[in-house]
């Protein structure tokens, strides 16, 4: 007979997983520890000793309550106070969320930026294939489609964002050079350093949730760069300014008396900078506390 304590054992090899796929699906770290939490309640509640595959059951459970969480959540959008952006994460100490290279990609703001132009099927069948690599077969079970059905939509989700990839590969070594020049040049009041970096359709988006004093939505190198500059000037003597991994990536954090006031991505195409990602909201920002230097 299968314990409680034995379910709860089994539930934990797959709590990581879980989160990695709830993550992804939702953008929020928040809404993916409810959906694990869920999840765990409704195994609980299971004659575990019944099912066959527990990987199987445990991500059909949280797909399908991410799905349903998707289906509000874009309901809920439409009164959010301008443009909303993922919920970033903290990754120094949590390298099991990246483990592999489709992991690490997928983990990447602008990736998580990116699926947001999917809808929720799209979304969790891509996923589950191109990056958790389940086969139709499973992945046909999970969101109660048919195994061609599934393939379509895998095709026609690769499709909608291969157009929006970086046609270049940027790596480590890179991101974290211009991230640190575009600091430098931001910091320092450089308004050419800073025009360098940047490509001539850049835009710039801003997450506030309307809690904080951030643009929304600026396009153009010039009014990028005049933008940064002058946003961060009032700032500059309160705020302790820091480049951290987040999300898996080198980030500019800032933090005032100890407590995050914003973070910045940077999206690299070669040797410049084509979209700056700020989350300024205060409710997203909760999870890098613990990561301050």
């Amino acid at each position: 007979m299968n314990t409680p304590e034995n379910a709860a054992t089994i539930f934990e090899q797959y709590r990581i997983l879980l989160f990695s796929i709830a993550y992804r699906m939702l953008g929020s770290v928040t809404d993916a520890e409810d959906i694990v939490q869920e999840t765990f309640l409704r195994w609980m509640l299971e004659d575990t000793a019944k099912v066959q595959s527990p990987k199987a059951f445990l991500s059909t459970i949280a797909v399908r309550l991410c799905l349903d969480q998707l289906r509000s959540a874009r309901r809920q959008r439409e009164v959010y106070v301008g443009p909303w952006l993922p919920e970033p994460i903290a990754t120094g100490q949590r390298q099991e969320l990246f483990e592999t290279a489709a992991l690490a990609e997928s983990l990447s703001f602008a990736f998580l930026v990116m699926l947001e132009n999917l809808g929720p099927l799209e979304r969790a069948v891509f996923l589950l294939r191109e990056v958790f690599e389940y086969e139709y077969a499973e992945i046909a079970e999970i969101v109660g489609k048919s195994e061609a059905n599934c393939r379509q939509i895998f095709h026609r989700a690769q499709q909608r964002l291969e157009e929006r990839r970086s046609r270049f590969d940027v790596s480590c070594e890179q991101q974290e050079r211009i991230t640190h020049q575009f600091l430098r040049a931001s910091t320092g009041g450089d308004m050419q350093g800073l025009l360098n970096l940047l490509t001539e359709d850049i835009v710039f988006t801003g997450d506030s949730g309307g809690k904080a004093r951030v643009g929304h939505r600026v396009r153009g190198r010039d009014k990028v760069a005049r933008g940064t500059l002058v946003g961060l000037r009032p700032l500059l003597a309160t705020m302790q300014i820091h480049i951290e991994e987040v999300n898996g990536q080198p980030a500019i954090t800032g933090y005032v008396d100890g407590r995050p006031y914003g973070v910045v991505f940077l999206d690299i195409e070669g040797e410049h900078i084509r979209n700056i990602y700020a989350v300024m909201n205060p409710d997203k920002l909760r999870w890098l506390g613990n990561n301050k230097p």
